[in-house]
């Protein structure tokens, strides 16, 4: 017996019947075994398992459903094929509800059961690759929700631990991609406001407007279009954690806004002039850099140093590039069971490509790249085949002043080279550039 090949049972008293079987597996790639008495049959299984189980209906002693009855009882895992000369309606119900995946009726096709065999081969050694994968992940991903090893993101994990039961506001500076959402809620969910609400608000997806009645909500008739009272978002997080996410996107009258409910715990809704007590924790996220905003006057200083009573640096992805291949394997295993796709992995040159190549989408890039080759994928391994990820070396010499371009001829090379990227999907374009889709469409006029 092989032991590392799938080992496959063939369970029928006609002898020549496992005989005519044991012929048709010479060339295949599972270890074919006959009995002729389910008993034995269970005896191999408890010993040495099996992936597939083929059975037929009628035998002395012990039949084929209380077969299949014990092998669900010893083994859930394993594909059960049932085979009869005497097929009825009540019998294929009855071993299609103890967990068979096929019915073949007497006498069959020696080629199709064999191709049938195949496919649960195939299907069962997915599912066990999936499982070791997902038990691989777990141990990696310790507990906050974050995939990886590398002593940046554990420095990251570490923070979040120190100040799970911190009721305090933390401000999380990263570049677009790299996680910031998933920070903040790792926080939240690590504090003892756990089951309080969490709110998240992209302040740079509304205009001013909108995102004021969105804060701090509205009484009848504060505006056109007002025709009922409305609590804002801030006022039903109460007791609760919000995120702030892109929070330097918003205008300074709206600083001076959100200063005052940091400061004072008060709300006021748009229309009134009573003020209204929130218990409050935020959480604000901006892909810039803060403290230049504030030194040269974007930003008001008095709500950055509210705000800024713990800052958490996330890493872009290609200062912990050790965490490419967990994270990999994760939106692997993540799309192939969306999409049903039987892979499981990159080859070897694919795999260097994404340790190599720079990220300045980060984790949201390589995850949408993932997603599209797993997506396409038709065969395992999978190869990067797609000029995806081309990577252009920079001169050492340097050029004359005269070619340089402007920070606007720049910024409008770069969009376009992540217009092309995305393959004109503006929305896609966007969350690479970490801007919103109206900001895009402004500067692309």
């Amino acid at each position: 017996m092989i032991e590392d090949q799938p080992q496959v049972l063939f369970v029928d008293d006609d002898s020549k019947a496992g005989e005519l079987f044991l012929r048709f597996c010479i060339d295949e790639e599972f270890e074919p075994h006959v009995f002729q008495r389910a008993a034995d049959a269970l005896d191999f299984l408890r010993q040495h398992g099996a992936a597939v189980v083929v059975t037929d209906l009628s035998m002395p002693g012990m039949d084929g459903l209380a077969l299949m009855e014990e092998i669900q009882r010893i083994d859930p895992d394993t594909a059960m094929i049932m085979m009869t000369g005497f097929a009825t309606v009540d019998v294929a119900i009855k071993a299609m509800k103890l967990g068979a995946v096929d019915f073949l009726k007497k006498p069959y096709d020696m080629d199709v059961l064999i191709a049938i065999i195949r496919r649960c081969v195939r299907t069962g050694t997915l599912k066990r690759e999936n499982r070791l994968l997902k038990r691989q992940l777990n141990h990696e991903r310790q507990h906050l929700g974050m995939i990886g090893k590398s002593s940046a993101l554990r420095s990251v994990q570490g923070i979040i631990e120190k100040i799970a039961d911190i009721r305090c506001h933390v401000i999380i500076e990263g570049e677009s991609g790299t996680g910031k959402e998933l920070v903040a809620r790792a926080i939240h969910e690590q504090s003892q406001d756990a089951d309080r609400p969490f709110v998240v608000i992209d302040c740079g997806a509304m205009t001013e407007s909108l995102l004021e009645s969105e804060l701090f909500g509205h009484e009848k008739g504060a505006f056109t279009g007002a025709a009922h009272s409305k609590k804002g978002l801030l006022e039903t997080a109460s007791g609760g954690t919000v995120f702030l996410d892109e929070i330097c996107n918003i205008s300074d009258a709206m600083q001076v806004k959100l200063l005052r409910v940091v400061q004072e715990g008060q709300v006021t809704r748009v229309g009134s002039l009573q003020p209204i007590s929130v218990d409050l924790r935020f959480l604000a996220a901006t892909n810039q850099n803060m403290e230049q905003m504030v030194s040269e006057g974007r930003f008001r200083e008095d709500l950055y140093h509210r705000l800024h009573v713990i800052k958490i640096s996330i890493p872009p992805l290609r200062q912990r590039p050790e965490d490419i291949p967990l994270l990999t394997q994760h939106f692997i295993a993540e799309f192939a069971q969306r999409y049903s796709r039987d892979v499981t992995s990159f080859d070897a040159k694919s795999m260097q490509r994404l340790y190599e190549y720079p990220w300045p989408g980060n984790i949201r890039e390589l995850k949408n790249i993932i997603e599209r080759h797993v997506a396409l994928a038709e065969s395992e391994p999978m190869t990067i085949e797609f000029p995806d990820l081309v990577h252009t070396e920079v001169s050492s010499v340097m050029p004359d002043i005269s070619d340089w371009p402007s920070l606007g001829e720049l910024e409008y090379r770069y969009i376009q080279q992540v217009l092309a990227h995305t393959g004109g999907n503006r929305e896609q374009a966007a969350e690479l550039l970490g801007i919103n889709k109206s900001t895009l469409w402004r500067k692309l006029r």
